[in-house]
């Protein structure tokens, strides 16, 4: 990109790995299609202060890349902390500039299937890979927000944009009904502790169907044209899928985790920082079950 020095992290298959695909049905074990082609692409972003290495070690979409045979970037931000830019919508966003530039990099690079090219996050990395679903819906098959899917008008989408959400009912930074944990936030920065209080109250009832993340999920079931009331299976332990019914070629997924702090389910790292961010579930594992969504799509 003309002006700027910018870096991310890139994991790739053994050029022997066979690519394998998913059955529509996540009950179904993937099978092996047999010998490498283009390959799909899946792009990481990484939460607030994370940054690409720590990410990277947090979700582990490499390791299941170079196992199921599919190429992971894991962009890194600017900033310090570091972060993402996802109040500016417009193509001269640099971060938006940054990924356009990473994807003809990517593409130009390695045998990349340009129909197959998926976008992943945590917290502030759902910000923006929600960013990217409303500006660049013709680039990315499908999207996952692990605790921060956002829909922020305007979100002039070209095509309606799968989704696979998850989010913690007890996120002590970004609150499932809405609102931002200042003071635990500050906490992660190594800025003190609650010298400003939280935007709102957690000890309020937690509303499954509520304000704030349900609500959004809501909303961008609305504009993918899902109609009807969603369907709540419990999938594990204090685990409830929320599934809307919607047309063919799309789909909105909410794992809604009982307990569950700002956190990405399954991950050893997640746990290893509880004390601050709160529980981690094991009865589920974001990676895997993002990975399957995502194979269910393509451009």
């Amino acid at each position: 990109m003309k002006g700027a020095s910018r870096w991310y992290l890139l994991t790739t298959p053994a050029p022997t790995t066979p690519i394998t695909t998913a059955a529509a049905s996540r009950k179904t074990v993937p099978t092996t299609t047999g010998g490498a082609g283009p390959r799909p692409l899946v792009l990481d972003f990484h939460g607030l202060a994370e940054g690409a290495v720590v990410h990277s070690t947090t979700t582990q979409f490499g390791a299941l890349g170079q196992k199921d045979g599919f190429v992971v970037a894991f962009p890194n931000g600017t900033g310090s902390p570091v972060q993402w830019d996802t109040t500016d919508h417009s193509p001269t966003n640099p971060d938006l500039m940054f990924v356009s530039a990473l994807l003809a990099q990517v593409e130009s690079s390695q045998c990349i299937d340009t129909s197959r090219v998926y976008a992943s996050g945590f917290s502030d990395g759902s910000f923006m890979v929600s960013l990217l679903a409303c500006t660049m819906s013709d680039r990315f098959a499908a999207i996952a927000a692990v605790s921060g899917l956002q829909l922020n008008p305007p979100c002039p989408t070209s095509r309606r944009v799968p989704i696979i959400t998850f989010h913690g009912t007890a996120d002590p930074i970004l609150f499932f009904n809405g609102g931002v944990g200042t003071a635990t936030l500050k906490q992660i920065l190594g800025s003190g502790g609650s010298a400003e209080p939280s935007t709102t109250s957690t000890t309020r009832p937690v509303q499954l169907n509520g304000p704030g993340y349900p609500a959004t999920v809501r909303e961008w079931a609305t504009k993918n044209g899902c109609a009807g009331r969603p369907a709540n299976l419990d999938v594990a332990s204090k685990v409830i899928l929320r599934s809307y019914p919607c047309p063919k070629g799309t789909a909105v997924e909410f794992y809604i985790v009982i307990g569950g702090g700002h956190a990405w389910p399954g991950s050893t790292f997640s746990e290893s920082i509880r004390s601050i961010t709160g529980f981690t579930t094991f009865a589920i594992n974001a990676t895997g079950l993002i990975w399957n969504f995502f194979q269910r799509f393509q451009l």
